[in-house]
């Protein structure tokens, strides 16, 4: 598998799709995706690799893929738009949530939907953001001078 393809992930109705090319035929990519769910483990397809168990030939089309199924197969009404504070960098997925007046945010990184955010709150969306990106910095540069 590819890197997950999050600058194109699309939030429908609860769900993050996430596009990737699953391989190539005859130099074509393929494309398949992923979802996270805003209600996570209590849904069936958080985390799942294409439930639909249909392939795509561009991004726009596993998108209307995926947001088929995901209507056919509604397994909760959502809230709004769990995903809409999501940021990539370096391609790492980092989506940012609010409860009351404290911030936390989770991390994915390219290849794999395993969540490795540090616990940590933060007083504001931009707080989160700098911390988030100080550690991607710092980390980076350490990993160049070593």
């Amino acid at each position: 598998m590819s890197r997950l393809i999050y600058e194109s992930s699309v939030s429908y109705k609860g769900y993050l799709i996430i596009p990737f090319v699953f391989g190539k035929a005859d130099n074509y990519e393929i494309y398949s995706y992923k979802l996270l769910s805003e209600i996570g483990h209590k849904s069936q397809f958080h985390k799942a690799e294409n439930p639909a168990g249909i392939y795509g030939s561009c991004v726009s089309n596993i998108i209307d893929i995926a947001k088929e199924h995901i209507t056919k197969n509604l397994e909760f009404a959502h809230r709004g738009d769990s995903f809409k504070s999501r940021y990539v960098y370096r391609n790492n997925l980092i989506i940012i949530f609010q409860e009351a007046d404290k911030y936390f945010y989770d991390h994915y990184p390219p290849e794999l939907l395993n969540n490795i955010a540090a616990p940590k709150l933060f007083k504001s969306e931009y707080e989160c953001l700098s911390w988030i990106k100080q550690g991607f910095d710092g980390r980076h540069i350490s990993q160049r001078v070593i």
